[in-house]
């Protein structure tokens, strides 16, 4: 029997609006109660938006608000930080 290829999951980039592969992306998650944060693992329970693995692709999303503007929640610098942070190979809390 021959092998079946797998299926590589899809994502969009909020930012880019570009399709990439779900590991090259990072996600951000808010929870029912409106807490907004960045989910490294990918499987905690929200609702996700991803974000590409790239501080370029960051600085342009704070300078933007994307991650505001999707989540519709007021400024959070913490998440940008922290998506630097994921994005340099540090832990985040």
């Amino acid at each position: 029997m021959p092998k079946k290829n797998k299926k590589i999951p899809l994502r969009k980039c909020i930012v880019t609006q570009e399709m990439k592969p779900k590991q090259a992306l990072i996600r951000v998650v808010k929870t029912k109660d409106g807490d907004v944060f960045v989910d490294p693992s990918g499987k905690k329970n929200g609702r996700g938006a991803y974000v590409s693995h790239d501080l370029s692709v960051v600085d342009q999303a704070e300078s933007s608000q994307s991650i505001e503007r999707h989540f519709q929640v007021k400024a959070i610098k913490e998440i940008y930080q922290d998506l630097r942070k994921v994005i340099q190979g540090e832990d985040v809390e």
